[in-house]
């Protein structure tokens, strides 16, 4: 069978191409990908290439498909799955498999590494360890988009369930963010952070009782707060506030509002030294920062109070992507009604992934969507209706009808409209 998918072959260097896929082997499966949300850390690897640890060192004789956040059907199940796995089956794919045996080790993963698939392409095989890892992940929900950001949603549940918290007297760390705790998310109404807060209101097993939200552009603050308003965390039990901290005191402020005593967890979305000492600044005795936020170059320092650290117990995490377990989490949260749609700020085809990854740091808004069964130029959900003309005056209605998100609605519309035209 062909595909058309988008490869690297080495730093900066992508290309669109078709090409043969080899025959399916017994241990392999077939898919059809239907959606990818295009990933920071897929631009990083672009702007990396073979310096970036998941991708290969030969990726120049043997690109990789990019893409690593995204979802489909199976078409075609070899021998050896066919107890598990079906035609016709929709899923989602766990990429931090830790997987020893791949291209670049345990670093391996889909989106990065293979040659045979990734989220950027129409059709791909995927190889036998990503089932052995139990990574290959059913997706029952409506749609597809909720399975594609799934795996970003995993991070931050992993970044939560990574910090730790200790107590007094005994050599004992608990996991977990602090439950009826204080928390602040710094820099995060991008798309990790909207995660977050989303993941957060929603969470049923444990909760903050005070959240604060942070960044400098307030027309972003506004569009999170109409998203995740503060009446119904009030009535998960959460009070939450959105804080714009571009003033000349913000640590003051943040402080104010945690009631003098600090926060207990603190969540860094931005890899910028004054954000991350503004986190430092704020973490209450045995508070834990989590730096969320992956730095593209390899020299990033920012000041850390080491008396705090000795007499307040305050420590530092750092997390990178989330687990099986964290993704499976994920999915059981959108099966019970949690919509990641207000990440979204984009649709593309697939033709628009060269230039959106290139250049994803630069495009304003969420969330860049690609469908790979068609073309057409990636367009901000807010210009639907400027536009107009088929197939966006419709998807601009429909989109309306659900408070300017993207939905399951106009996912179905777009698809029967491109495979009519």
């Amino acid at each position: 069978m062909k595909t058309k998918a988008v490869r690297l072959y080495g730093q900066g260097d992508l290309r669109l191409e078709e090409f043969e896929l080899p025959a399916l082997k017994a241990d392999e499966i077939l898919a059809k990908v239907v959606s990818d949300s295009i990933c920071m850390s897929s631009y990083k690897a672009v702007n990396q290439g073979v310096a970036h640890k998941r991708v290969p060192n030969d990726v120049a004789e043997h690109p990789t498909i990019i893409g690593h956040e995204f979802a489909g059907e199976i078409v075609e199940v070899g021998e050896k799955w066919k107890g598990q796995f079906k035609a016709g089956d929709k899923f989602s794919i766990q990429p931090a498999m830790n997987y020893p045996g791949g291209p670049v080790g345990i670093y391996s993963a889909p989106g990065y590494s293979y040659p045979f698939i990734g989220g950027d392409a129409t059709y791909v095989i995927i190889p036998n360890e990503v089932m052995e890892c139990g990574c290959l992940l059913p997706f029952k929900g409506e749609g597809f988009y909720p399975a594609s950001l799934s795996e970003p949603l995993s991070c931050v549940i992993g970044a939560m369930h990574a910090n730790y918290h200790g107590t007094p007297g005994r050599y004992v760390h608990t996991m977990e963010i602090k439950d009826g705790g204080k928390m602040a998310l710094l820099a995060s109404v991008g798309p990790m952070g909207l995660a977050a807060i989303n993941y957060v209101l929603h969470r049923d097993d444990r909760r903050p009782s005070l959240v604060v939200v942070t960044d400098i552009n307030q027309e972003r603050l506004d569009r999170a707060a109409s998203l995740y308003t503060e009446e119904f965390a009030a009535s998960r039990g959460i009070t939450l506030k959105y804080v714009n901290t571009g003033i000349e005191k913000p640590v003051d402020l943040l402080m104010e509002l945690s009631g003098g005593t600090g926060y207990d967890d603190v969540f860094c979305f931005a890899p910028v030294p004054a954000v991350v000492e503004q986190a430092d600044d704020i973490l209450a005795f045995d508070g834990c920062l989590n730096f969320f936020a992956g730095p593209s170059k390899a020299p990033f320092k920012a000041p850390f109070n080491f008396y705090n650290v000795h007499y307040n117990n305050t420590h530092v995490v750092g997390t990178s992507g989330g687990n099986t377990d964290d993704m499976k989490e994920a999915l059981h949260y959108m099966g019970k009604g949690m919509d990641p749609a207000g990440l979204v700020t984009h649709i593309g085809g697939l033709n628009a992934v060269i230039e959106t990854t290139k250049n994803l740091p630069s495009i304003p808004g969420g969330k860049k969507l690609i469908y790979t069964h068609i073309e057409m130029p990636l367009t901000a959900i807010a210009d639907f209706g400027a536009i107009g003309t088929p197939p966006f005056g419709e998807l601009d209605r429909i989109c309306k009808a659900h408070k300017g998100l993207w939905n399951v609605e106009a996912e179905k519309y777009l698809l029967d409209y491109y495979e009519k035209n």
